[in-house]
């Protein structure tokens, strides 16, 4: 079943995973693991980018236009992103990059993702909270 992944590329993710034999013989063994390992080298690639393209109330000061940046691993790329970034814009939009991944893993553009918005989940001024921003996603470096 995982016989189209080299010893080279087990390596590796032995190696990213930080795993010891028994939990790569595990993570080998899983049958969902040859998808995700060979779509490993397009993730690499990619980076999923989160702009703001709401902002009202915002403690951090995330204004419209401002983009977050992380890899197609899911790790935020501090150097392209604002210095300062809301914990609650971060947990909204790991939910996206999760759905990103597995189209990924599909073999399909997550472009193509028909729900690609999500906000804070501050409630704003108006329904007793302080603020509300939402983020669309795209991706780049997708292969065609």
């Amino acid at each position: 079943m995982v016989n189209n992944i080299t010893e080279e590329m087990w390596d590796f993710y032995q190696k990213l995973l930080g795993y010891n034999n028994d939990e790569m013989k595990s993570f080998k063994e899983n049958p969902r693991t040859e998808g995700i390992v060979l779509k490993g080298p397009v993730l690499a690639k990619m980076r999923f980018i989160f702009e703001i393209v709401q902002s009202h109330g915002c403690s951090c000061n995330h204004k419209k236009g401002d983009k977050i940046y992380f890899d197609g691993i899911g790790q935020l790329i501090p150097e392209l992103s604002p210095k300062r970034i809301c914990a609650f814009a971060i947990s909204a939009v790991s939910q996206l990059i999760f759905a990103g991944q597995e189209l990924v893993y599909a073999g399909v553009n997550p472009n193509n993702m028909r729900i690609n918005r999500v906000g804070c989940y501050d409630v704003g001024v108006h329904c007793g909270g302080w603020g509300n921003v939402v983020l669309e996603m795209t991706v780049d470096n997708y292969p065609e």
